[in-house]
């Protein structure tokens, strides 16, 4: 971490938290160093982060919170995290999108962000099973009034998870009735043993089934994703076209994915050569 006196709220959180997962603990000295910032910004951006229980405060730093594979955030406690990052991946998923595709979102926060970037896009049939994601197009077209080229939504039911998600036998029905030419998919965690997981058990067999209709499958994952596990796994990294992240991803975790997909996408840094479209 540089040090940087004019770091945004947002900014110095997200390199405080990675710090702390990077190295397991930090001390408030050793980062008003690093950021250039006085001990009570650093303690009051350690209260927050304590608050959304990304991290525990100890005497004298903070260590990070050791979370159980069961254990399923709310859409607020995440919404708050790695807002930058969760943007410019909008932004740069967005780009894959063609007018008059059928595309699916799942739910999350980021393709929360990525439905606020759909909304120009015109003739898209979009499924989802998020209700905050067909909120958002819903809240457009109420306040444009209907208009040529307005989004088809389709928001399957089911039972509403804590993320605001759509599950169960309801929503897997009605997935499993549809085709789409992409799904864009928020995850939990992701990983080479346990590819795709989340920590609730419906959830996993909903997104299986909107892997199962999907044409072609892009996650959109902010690199804190990378490395996590949940309780239940359900697709391995080999039946993803597409990974859109962001530039904290490590270059070790990024040889990994090339191994394993058919492309990586770095919000901000231009793809390599071989790197095709979907």
């Amino acid at each position: 971490m540089s040090e940087n006196q004019n770091l945004l709220a947002e900014q110095r959180r997200s390199l405080i938290l990675d710090e702390v997962r990077r190295r397991g603990g930090v001390r408030v000295n050793e980062l008003t160093r690093k950021l250039g910032v006085s001990d009570m910004t650093v303690r009051r951006d350690l209260d927050a982060l304590a608050r959304q229980g990304v991290l525990e405060k100890v005497h004298g730093g903070a260590v990070p919170v050791v979370e159980a594979s069961t254990h399923e955030p709310g859409f607020e406690a995440k919404s708050g995290l790695e807002l930058t990052a969760k943007e410019d991946i909008a932004r740069e998923a967005a780009k894959l999108v063609a007018p008059g595709a059928a595309i699916a979102l799942s739910g999350g926060t980021t393709t929360y962000a990525l439905a606020q970037q759909l909304l120009d896009v015109p003739d898209l049939t979009v499924v989802t099973n998020s209700v905050r994601v067909a909120d958002v197009f819903h809240a457009a077209q109420r306040t444009s009034g209907p208009r040529q080229g307005a989004a088809t939504v389709v928001l399957t039911g089911g039972v509403r998870t804590p993320s605001d998600s759509l599950v169960g036998p309801v929503a897997d029905q009605a997935i499993a009735a549809l085709h789409f030419d992409l799904l864009f998919l928020g995850v939990h965690g992701i990983s080479v043993e346990a590819g795709l997981s989340t920590p609730n058990l419906a959830e996993a067999e909903t997104n299986r089934r909107l892997v199962q209709s999907a044409r072609r499958v892009v996650v959109v994952a902010d690199h804190t994703k990378w490395g996590k596990v949940g309780l239940s796994s359900f697709a391995s990294l080999e039946r993803i076209d597409t990974l859109v992240t962001d530039a904290g991803l490590p270059d070790e975790a990024r040889g990994v994915v090339v191994e394993h997909l058919r492309r990586l996408v770095v919000a901000g840094e231009p793809e390599p050569e071989e790197g095709g479209d979907i």
